[in-house]
């Protein structure tokens, strides 16, 4: 009876190629890049809303990757280091060009499948409704502290798992989930209490 070969994972395919890349091999790294630039590519937009110069960004990073590929520790998945890079890239970028304001701003995607409950917005008083909870969630996810937040944008806008997190925080995976459970907590008490507020509101108008 023949042996079943071990199914080689998706993090032992990249360190491969980092490792042929390490050696000089120009082809293994554009394997490389092939695989993830749409989503470096799609990282960089979140910061600075242009797609031409969220694709700028994106190969700055690929470029600073190959430069530093020696770097490397080989510790965490290929991914989460360029996403590190292209994230300080996209950021450096707004700090230069005085839009400051933008850095914390955008690390809080516009992704509609953050809310907590989909909302009717046929009429206008909905659609009114539904701007309120959404400036309301922001402005939640605004104040969190900076750790809770970017667990929380990395776990809900960006898809990362927990272990990806805690490789990109450098903390354990514990205390992501901590911090990712806070900040869902907070988001969850004061959208509930807007949304109990609206309740009463339109119960008294009723009567």
């Amino acid at each position: 009876m023949k042996n079943k070969k071990r199914k080689i994972s998706n993090k032992e395919i990249d360190l491969s190629l980092v490792r042929r890349a390490k050696k000089g091999d120009y082809g293994a790294f554009d394997l490389l890049v092939l695989k993830y630039q749409s989503r470096v590519i799609a990282t960089a937009f979140k910061y600075v809303k242009e797609k031409q110069l969220a694709e700028d960004i994106a190969q700055e990073a690929f470029i600073k990757s190959y430069k530093s590929i020696n770097s490397f520790r080989e510790e965490s998945s290929f991914y989460t280091w360029v996403y590190r890079i292209t994230v300080n890239t996209a950021k450096n970028y707004l700090v230069s060009s005085k839009r400051r304001d933008e850095v914390v701003i955008s690390d809080l995607s516009q992704d509609d499948s953050f809310y907590p409950e989909k909302l009717d917005v046929d009429s206008p008083q909905e659609i009114l409704k539904a701007s309120e909870l959404r400036d309301l969630i922001f402005e939640t996810l605004s104040s969190l502290g900076e750790e809770t937040r970017t667990a929380l944008s990395l776990r809900e806008f960006d898809g990362l798992s927990y272990e990806q997190i805690a490789e990109i925080v450098k903390c354990p995976v514990g205390t992501v989930r901590s911090r990712i459970f806070r900040g869902r907590e907070m988001i969850e008490e004061v959208v509930s209490k807007h949304m109990e507020k609206n309740s009463i509101n339109q119960n008294t108008k009723i009567s």
